[in-house]
C-alpha cells in the first residue's frame, strides 16, 4: 500500500498589515519530507506510522510557516497545484494530508476546504482522503464533507500533532484494507474562545470530556477545535466534528450533546488578564522561584510580531534581579551585537520596530555577554524539530539578561536560555513570549505561570478586533450570540 502525505499549513491572523509570500513557506518535498522521521510533527507522525504499518510513505510538497498574514494567492494557488500534480502523478492508493484549519488566502477564506475538495475532485470518492489538523482551526463544512476523517491536536501546547497524524494514517489504510465507509458531523458554535489550555482547568476538564466520548463503540474520532479569533472570516467560531464508522446518527447526537454543554460553560472560559506591570507587580509577591511570565499578546505563535517591549519595560522599571527575558525578535539588534563581539557595551534600540501597539522601542547601553547562530533542536513540543531562530544574542540590560532573535518566533522551551548560557532554574523571575505552547518545556520547572497581556495582536481582548465578514452574533462580544440558533 502507497499512501501520499502533502499539505499546506499556515495559522492565518488576518489583522497582520503583510501578506505572507510563497518564500515565507519553508517547503518539504521529496527525501526531505521523509527525514521527518523520528520529531514528533504532524509530517514525522505521518511517516513514522507508514513505516510502522509496512505502508510506503510518498512525499508530495509540505508547506508551512509562522502564523503571519493572508497568504499571496499566487503562492497558495502554486502550492496547490503542485500537491495536484503529485498526486495525479503518483497514483497512491490513499492521501494523508497535514494541515492546520485556519488559513486564508487573498480571495479564499477557506484554505483547508478549498485544498480538500480540490483533492476529492482529482481523486474520487473511491481513494481515501484523511487529514490532521491544529485545534486552532475555523473549521467548515467543506472541510468535513471532502475528508473521510478529520483528527485535530487533543492538546494545547500541541504535544500531540504526531499522534493524531498517525491516526490518520491509521484510517486511511482502514479503510483501503477493511473497505471501512466513514461519516463526521461538525458543529459549529458562535464562540471565541481565548487561548486556552488543556495542561489546567477549564480546558483539561473539557478534554478529558471529549475523550470520553471517543471511546463510544463506532465512534473512530471526536475533535475539539477551539477555532483561532484573530481572523476575520465568515465561520468564525468554535467546533466539534465527530467521525463515526458510517453511522450519521451517532455522530450527531455525540457532537450535539458535546456541543451544548460546552456552551452552557462558557463563562468558564473568560479570561483574566494582566497587565505588564500588574502581571511584574504579582511576580514580587512570590515566596517560591522560578515564576514565568508569559507575554500572551505579543506571541508570534497566533501571527504578533514578537518585538513588543511592554513586559520588559515592566520589569526593567521594577528593577527586577535575578531575571531573564527570551526572547525579543530583532534581527537589527542582534545583527549589531554580533559585530561588536562577546564583551562589548553597545547602544541600543530594542524592539517596538513593527508598530506603535506592541511599544516603544527601548533606548539604553546594554553588555554583550554571549553570541549564537541560532541553530537548535526543540526538547518538548515537537520534539527532535530544528529550529533556526537567526543569530541570536544575550544581552544584559540593569542587571536583566536579555536575550535577542532574528527570526520570528514563540518560545517552546528552556532551549534558547541554553544556547546561550542561562540556566532558567537558577533564576527567579523568566519572562517570554508565548501563549501556551511554552507550558511543554517550562510547566513542570515552574513554581508559578503569570500571564501578561498588554494590548497586542494576539491579546484576549478579542473585543478590539473589527469583525466585517462575520455576520453572526459571537460570545463573548455580543449579548445576541445563541446557541443553538433559534434558542
Amino acid at each position: 500500500m502507497r499512501i501520499a502525505i502533502a499539505g499546506i499549513s499556515h495559522e492565518t491572523n488576518s489583522y497582520c498589515r503583510d501578506r505572507t509570500p510563497a518564500d515565507a513557506f519553508y517547503q518539504l518535498r521529496g527525501e526531505r519530507l521523509l527525514k521527518t522521521r523520528g520529531q514528533q510533527s504532524d509530517v514525522g507522525g505521518a511517516v513514522d506510522a507508514c513505516a510502522a504499518n509496512d505502508v510506503e510513505a510518498v512525499p508530495i510538497l509540505f508547506a508551512s510557516t509562522q502564523p503571519s498574514g493572508i497568504i499571496e494567492y499566487a503562492a497558495y494557488q502554486a502550492f496547490k497545484q503542485e500537491i495536484l500534480d503529485g498526486l495525479a502523478r503518483v497514483q497512491a492508493d490513499a492521501v494523508v494530508l497535514c494541515l492546520h484549519g485556519a488559513g486564508v488566502v487573498d480571495g479564499i477564506e477557506d484554505l483547508e476546504g478549498d485544498l480538500a475538495v480540490s483533492v476529492r475532485k482529482l481523486l474520487g470518492d473511491s481513494i481515501p482522503v484523511t487529514a490532521s489538523f491544529d485545534l486552532h482551526g475555523n473549521i467548515t463544512p467543506t472541510m468535513t464533507d471532502a475528508l473521510d476523517g478529520i483528527f485535530a491536536c487533543h492538546h494545547y501546547p500541541h504535544i500531540d500533532l504526531h499522534e493524531r497524524a498517525a491516526e490518520a494514517v491509521a484510517l486511511a489504510i482502514r479503510m483501503h484494507r477493511e473497505g471501512l465507509k466513514t461519516t463526521t458531523h461538525l458543529v459549529t458554535l458562535p464562540m471565541l474562545l481565548p487561548t486556552t489550555t488543556t495542561f489546567t482547568d477549564p480546558g483539561r476538564s473539557w478534554l478529558a470530556r471529549m475523550l470520553e466520548a471517543e471511546e463510544q463503540p463506532g465512534v473512530i474520532d471526536v475533535s475539539w477545535f477551539h477555532g483561532f479569533p484573530y481572523t476575520d472570516v465568515a465561520h468564525v467560531g468554535c467546533y466539534i466534528a465527530v467521525t463515526t464508522e458510517a453511522d450519521a446518527g451517532l455522530a450527531e447526537s455525540v457532537a450535539g450533546k458535546l456541543a451544548l454543554a460546552l456552551w452552557n460553560d462558557r463563562d468558564s472560559f473568560r479570561p483574566q488578564s494582566l497587565s505588564a506591570a500588574a502581571a511584574v507587580a504579582e511576580a514580587r509577591q512570590a515566596d517560591a522561584y522560578p515564576i514565568v511570565l508569559h507575554e500572551t499578546s505579543d506571541n508570534c505563535g497566533g501571527g504578533a510580531p514578537g518585538d513588543g517591549t511592554h513586559l520588559l519595560r515592566a520589569m526593567l522599571e521594577a528593577q527586577l534581579e535575578d531575571a531573564c527575558f527570551g526572547f525579543i525578535v530583532d534581527a537589527e539588534t542582534a545583527s549589531q551585537a554580533h559585530a561588536a563581539g562577546v564583551g562589548s557595551t553597545i547602544s541600543i534600540s530594542l524592539g517596538g520596530r513593527y508598530d506603535d501597539l506592541h511599544g516603544a522601542p527601548i533606548e539604553t547601553s546594554a553588555y554583550v555577554k554571549s553570541l549564537h547562530d541560532g541553530r537548535i533542536v526543540m526538547q518538548a513540543m515537537f520534539k527532535g524539530m530544528p529550529m533556526k531562530l537567526g543569530r541570536m544574542a544575550r544581552l544584559q540590560i540593569d542587571g536583566i539578561d536579555v536575550i535577542i532573535a532574528s527570526n520570528r518566533s514563540q518560545t517552546f522551551d528552556p532551549e534558547p536560555f541554553l544556547a546561550l548560557g542561562v540556566d532558567v532554574m537558577r533564576l527567579k523571575y523568566v519572562a517570554l513570549k508565548s501563549s501556551n505552547h511554552f507550558r511543554a518545556g517550562f510547566q513542570d520547572l515552574a513554581a508559578r505561570i503569570i500571564t501578561a497581556d498588554p494590548p497586542r495582536l494576539t491579546t484576549h481582548h478579542i473585543e478590539v478586533f473589527e469583525r466585517q465578514h462575520c455576520s453572526r452574533a459571537l460570545w463573548p462580544i455580543d449579548d445576541r450570540a445563541s446557541y443553538p440558533a433559534d434558542s
